[in-house]
């Protein structure tokens, strides 16, 4: 699963429609561009496959009165609703994702009832535990590394990846159960997009042609 295919279609979601530059401004925002591989040519590309694919509806706008080529907004079709829910619960869920992937999908947590988010990070801590009763049947933590030579320190890795991994998320759900955030259905959601026109503390570079993409 890529990152980048979850992060377009929050960012796009949240504006309801949305052009490419607002698109990459809003990542460059949540600082993607820096923990995934949303770069600017991949936003892009991304939009164009998702429209070409049904997931995204592409509508082409007045060009700006200053000219220049018609600008591309877009918005989520239902099977493109349907598509963000789907990567969304398995970038939760699955306990060996890339980093990019439960980070995206912790960007859009909210966007799920509170009790459903429960419910998927802790099938997350069960599919770790369950990954490390089975890697340690073989390899004991407690004996050390070293009993297997250098390699050892792979599996050490590793098991100590899924131990952090498994602790970040119970300390998660615990903040989730004590009422922390606001969640589906209670109340006036998140906004983490920025306005038309509001600066972008973070942004890299200007607008450039792929505005009009």
């Amino acid at each position: 699963m890529s990152a980048i295919r979850l992060l377009v279609l929050c960012a796009v979601r949240q504006h309801g429609r949305a052009h490419g530059y607002q698109v990459r401004n809003d990542l460059e925002y949540w600082g993607a561009h820096e923990w995934s591989n949303a770069k600017p040519g991949s936003i892009y590309h991304a939009l164009k496959q998702m429209a070409k694919q049904g997931v995204l509806l592409a509508h082409e706008v007045a060009p700006s009165t200053a000219g220049g080529p018609p600008r591309t907004e877009y918005e989520l079709t239902d099977a493109g609703r349907e598509e963000y829910l789907r990567l969304l619960r398995e970038a939760l869920t699955t306990y060996d994702q890339k980093m990019d992937v439960l980070s995206a999908g912790i960007g859009a947590i909210v966007d799920l009832p509170r009790a459903e988010v429960v419910e998927l990070l802790k099938e997350r801590v069960a599919g770790i535990e369950a990954w490390r009763a089975a890697v340690t049947e073989h390899y004991v933590p407690e004996d050390g590394p070293e009993q297997l030579g250098h390699i050892g320190e792979i599996m050490n890795l590793w098991v100590h990846s899924a131990d952090s991994g498994a602790e970040w998320t119970r300390g998660l759900i615990k903040r989730i159960e004590g009422g922390a955030y606001t969640f589906a259905g209670e109340g006036e959601p998140f906004v983490g997009v920025l306005a038309e026109g509001e600066v972008n503390p973070y942004a890299t570079g200007v607008p450039d042609d792929g505005d009009h993409h």
